[in-house]
């Protein structure tokens, strides 16, 4: 049973858990707890195994279409035929179970907790143990650098900051108290708890521990993400659907060759069999591995821009995405805290600091009343230097160059400590102040770390003999310590004010002249003393990249939306900045979305721009939401609390660098550079796969359907087979197989980013589709089985003309490979070359199909015999009328284009 801890005082909490400080559990006690609570670890849960993950590649209806009929085709004696077709579903689902062969593992990194070791007193002793041992009512000790191994209770504290950005979405370190705090409080803001999951960044504490397993916060997620059913990708839907939709098709073709064979008086044995042959020609058995290699080349391409693909289908997924829930933290903004103003009280000046994250390159510029900028030599201005080295002895994080060996990238300045304090640092070297120098000319003597309460820093120091005393917190609080008069107090607020209001953080600095610190005295001893200095504005900067990124999305109908566990005016601030919230948009916290119905949230859902202070299941609310409105949505993380809502996202993408392992293997997608720009160009990556998936699906049923038109055509009209059943199989294997995989590769078309998603409710063969492939067939049709009827009338050798069909219609798929590559584009216009695997395919193909007709052994497998040059030219220019029509096709849709666009 889960209590408000938080809410009660650290004795009350003791009391609740029947512990005493002085001697923590007894043996006995630790026994009976554990038999109730069970371990401090998460439940394995069932491992897939191979078979599980093979036999899953197999659940589609196109693959249950082409396993029926490779068993048709082996009953019917065409053993070839079923070869053929189990070889190419076999394959299929061997490529598809290699890349998903990772199962998903989201609790795997969960259960690392187990590996932990806690310090913990138990019958009056302090002791290691496996963090798995604790159980509720434990007394545990934890320092700077500590893991937490479980929820817990502050009893005691020594100036503790952790950091639960992996749980909270909480951006910089959160100092921790004592006191009781109001039941209201959400996860973020119960500073007297530690959870699970989180690090110690500073101080030293005892924690009571109040829950372990699965009923700490961390539990809660597992069993959150476990809950989570992933839904199926928007390709697998559309693949399902595309399934029947040709299992309908051939019993309909099935049942018509079977009827008007009947009705011509053609045996029924006979008739049955060549039904049989026509329902086995209408499946693209090529197709399912064509799209397994379609994605696996876009999983390729989005390697190369940092886009690690998790799960294959993901890939077409992305680009269907309508909705990106992105964090803000590292994402859109580069998580590195940066001073970005300056005031300083004497002569009531407002300085700007350029220059972005710790790399100390930057200058400063002076703003005059009017607004005007002019640069400022800072060495030369005695105030600001002051405000900076106050700053910079007041401080207990440094600044790692990337020439230093303890620096973990080579072309990256880190920082050890807290960011707020780093970015102090930064601005100082940006003043050309020499850090290390700074401190050893400047001893420090005496200090007083930063209290939460107190929201302040003090540290005592001595030069050349003389005291001096420096400080810096919160100016709220800050200001009851500084000798200010009325007005100099008044312009101080203001212009705190002023930063807080662009969704700074800001600090206020000053100095004690001579005199010493006396950490016993505290801070009350400083009162009345303190000079101010001035006030130092920071700000996490966006990233440089993002707004352009934003902007692309909103063009091609992607809506960003920010769900942040960080403050909302912060939020706001931000998203207000990369054009992702206009100046009027709405705002909600967590605690808001916790007052909502689902009807209110489906309601005001589309106008919410950011979302702040939101929890775990809130986030998964959140997708939830978008998701009932017919979205495909996207889902940024890094934590462990974002784990449920990147199972529940259509695409979940974790982060690489800041992402915890947890996010990485409950999302689909990880980006290596943690950059929002990443994910849209990811985007345009998975729509290019389904762009080129489309144009495959044409290309294929446009082939797959003119051999059956044409079979139909000259059963119905009483003439011989125009193609050989070994020809057929050529076409569809060889012929076909030599283009789908190298149309696969085209490039962009440039336009990708300017249209509109992918409805959810869109089939494969869309408009266009539907549009453009009638018009093919019927080209293709028209000038192949004309060319038999007409060499069939002069009186040609069957086997002549069979072999002349046979060409005509494979040289009007070639031709109908480069109708395929644009709905809008000509064919033959320069870009042709760049798709050089198209030339190639083409080129093989040609010399495959010379091969066939010439060359005796292959010729005499194939029945085919050879053909006239002149026959074959002639051939060619006739088959090439597949081309012309749909180059006429796309001539007028460009002109319609134009005219809209005009």
């Amino acid at each position: 049973m889960q209590h408000p801890w938080h809410h009660l005082t650290s004795e009350e909490a003791l009391k609740k858990l029947d512990v005493k400080v002085s001697g923590g559990l007894s043996s006995a006690e630790v026994l009976e707890r554990r038999k109730i609570h069970g371990k401090n670890s998460l439940p394995e849960p069932p491992i897939r195994s191979l078979f599980s993950i093979l036999l899953h590649q197999f659940q589609s209806p196109l693959i249950y279409l082409l396993l029926a009929a490779a068993g048709i085709s082996f009953l019917i004696g065409d053993y070839k035929d079923s070869l053929v077709i189990l070889i190419v579903v076999v394959l299929n689902a061997l490529v598809g179970a290699f890349q998903e062969g990772r199962a998903e593992q989201s609790l795997v990194s969960l259960r690392r907790l187990a590996h932990l070791k806690a310090q913990v007193f138990r019958i009056g002793q302090q002791t290691v143990i496996p963090a798995e041992e604790l159980v509720p009512g434990d007394l545990i000790t934890i320092a700077a650098g500590d893991a937490v191994p479980a929820d817990g209770r502050i009893i005691e504290a020594q100036s503790v900051m952790a950091s639960e950005a992996a749980l909270t979405g909480e951006s910089l370190p959160v100092a921790k108290t004592l006191q009781a705090l109001p039941i209201t409080h959400g996860l973020s803001d119960r500073s007297n708890m530690v959870y699970a999951g989180t690090h110690i960044t500073a101080g030293r504490a005892l924690v009571l521990v109040t829950a372990t397993g699965i009923e700490n916060e961390v539990g809660k997620i597992a069993t959150l993400t476990s809950a989570t059913v992933q839904p199926k990708t928007q390709l697998e839907l559309r693949i399902q659907q595309f399934g029947k939709y040709i299992a309908i098709a051939a019993l309909v073709l099935f049942s018509l060759v079977l009827l008007i064979g009947l009705m011509r008086g053609i045996e029924f044995s006979t008739i049955f069999m060549i039904a049989v042959s026509q329902m086995v020609s209408l499946v693209p058995e090529g197709l399912p591995v064509a799209v397994t290699i379609a994605l696996a080349v876009g999983v390729q391409r989005m390697a190369r821009k940092g886009t690690i693909v998790r799960k294959l289908a993901a890939v077409e997924t992305l680009g269907a995405t309508s909705i990106i829930c992105t964090d803000k933290t590292g994402t859109l903004t580069k998580n590195e805290m940066t001073v970005t103003a300056i005031y300083l009280p004497q002569g009531d000046r407002n300085i700007g600091v350029q220059g972005i994250g710790y790399s100390p390159s930057g200058a400063f510029n002076e703003i005059s009343a009017s607004g005007k900028s002019l640069v400022l030599e800072a060495q030369a201005d005695p105030a600001l230097l002051l405000l900076l080295r106050a700053a910079t002895l007041c401080n207990d994080s440094n600044l790692i160059s990337p020439k230093d060996p303890a620096a973990l990238e080579g072309n990256r300045w880190r920082i050890i400590g807290d960011p707020t304090e780093a970015a102090l640092l930064t601005a100082a070297a940006k003043a050309g102040i020499k850090i290390d120098a700074l401190r050893k000319e400047y001893l420090r003597t005496a200090e007083i770390p930063f209290d939460a309460d107190g929201k302040m820093m003090a540290t005592g120091h001595r030069q050349d003999g003389v005291e001096l005393v420096f400080i810096k917190g919160a100016p709220e609080i800050f200001f009851e310590y500084c000798a200010l008069d009325s007005q100099k107090r008044e312009q101080a607020k203001a212009a705190s004010q002023k930063m807080a209001d662009q969704a700074l953080r800001v600090l206020a600095v000053g100095q004690i002249e001579n005199s010493s610190l006396n950490p016993a005295g505290g801070f009350r001893a400083l009162k009345g003393k303190v000079q101010l200095l001035g006030l130092v504005g920071e700000l996490d900067p966006p990233r440089i990249e993002v707004a352009s990124a934003v902007r692309e999305c909103q063009a091609a109908g992607i809506r960003p939306v920010m769900v942040t566990g960080d403050h909302k005016a912060t939020a706001l601030a931000i998203a207000k900045s990369l054009e992702i919230c206009p100046p009027d948009g709405l705002a909600i916290e967590g605690s808001e979305l916790e007052k909502m119905t689902e009807s209110d949230l489906h309601s005001r859902i589309d106008q919410v721009k950011v979302f702040a202070r939101v929890h775990p299941a809130q986030k998964l609310r959140i997708v939830q939401a978008y998701q009932a409105r017919g979205n495909v949505v996207a889902m940024t993380g890094d934590g462990v609390n974002d784990a449920p809502a990147l199972v529940q996202a259509n695409v979940g993408v974790a982060m690489g660098i800041t992402g915890t392992e947890v996010a990485k293997e409950a999302a689909k997608i990880v980006i290596t550079d943690d950059n929002f720009s990443t994910i849209v160009a990811a985007v345009a990556e998975g729509r290019l796969v389904y762009q080129n998936i489309k144009k495959l699906i044409l290309f294929l049923f446009v082939t797959s359907i003119d051999e059956v038109i044409i079979l139909f055509l000259a059963l119905l009209f009483g003439y011989p087979p125009p193609l050989a059943a070994v020809q057929i199989l050529w076409i569809n294997l060889v012929s076909e197989g030599t283009l789908t995989v190298n149309l696969i590769m085209e490039p962009f078309e440039g336009d990708e980013m300017q249209r509109a998603p992918i409805a959810m409710t869109e089939s494969l063969f869309d408009r266009s589709l539907l549009l453009r492939m009638p018009i093919m067939i019927l080209a293709s049709v028209i000038s192949t089985f004309g060319w038999f009827l007409y060499r069939s009338y002069l009186g040609v050798p069957a086997e002549l003309v069979q072999s002349e069909t046979f060409t005509a219609l494979v040289v009007s798929q070639w031709f109908n490979v480069l109708n395929c590559r644009s709905a809008t584009r000509s064919a033959l216009s320069w870009d042709l070359f760049k798709n050089p695997w198209l030339l190639g395919g083409l080129l093989v193909a040609n010399l495959m199909h010379l091969l066939v007709i010439y060359w005796e052994p292959l010729a005499r497998f194939f029945h085919t015999v050879p053909i006239a040059p002149e026959q074959f030219i002639a051939i060619g220019v006739v088959a090439s009328s597949v081309l012309w029509v749909e180059e006429f096709r796309k001539l007028l849709v460009r002109q319609r284009m134009r005219k809209e666009n005009l």
